[in-house]
């Protein structure tokens, strides 16, 4: 059974940093695309980070390029979203998923696997 558990999330004031971690058992993460997603109030669920499974290939949404960081720790077979400078539009829950594919995928439905999402709250 594929298990996604994410952590790290909280309430922080704005140019403030956070990391986000997501522990996943039943699947490896070097055989398997990772992204984090995020949902505001109100929105849908956005594309936020990718990782592909050799870890040699990883995207952004413009709208956190630059502040934002996704990497992966083999040996736990975890994959981490480091955010730094952050804005209150960054307020979300934030889901982390799996691909069964080598394949970066920028859509949710794209990913066969989700956790159940932690609680990032920025305010000004």
């Amino acid at each position: 059974q594929v298990q996604l558990v994410e952590s790290g999330g909280g309430a922080v004031q704005a140019g403030a940093s956070l990391r986000l971690s997501c522990a996943l058992s039943g699947r490896t993460v070097t055989t398997s695309t990772m992204g984090w997603f995020r949902q505001g109030p109100g929105k849908e669920r956005e594309f936020v980070a990718t990782i592909s499974a050799s870890g040699g290939s990883i995207y952004y949404a413009d709208s956190v390029k630059g502040r934002f960081t996704i990497s992966r720790d083999n040996a736990k077979n975890t994959v981490y979203l480091q955010m730094n400078s952050l804005k209150p539009e960054d307020t979300a829950v934030y889901y982390c998923a799996a691909r069964r594919s080598y394949v970066i995928g920028y859509v949710a439905n794209e990913y066969n696997y989700w956790g159940q999402g932690t609680q990032v709250t920025v305010s000004s």
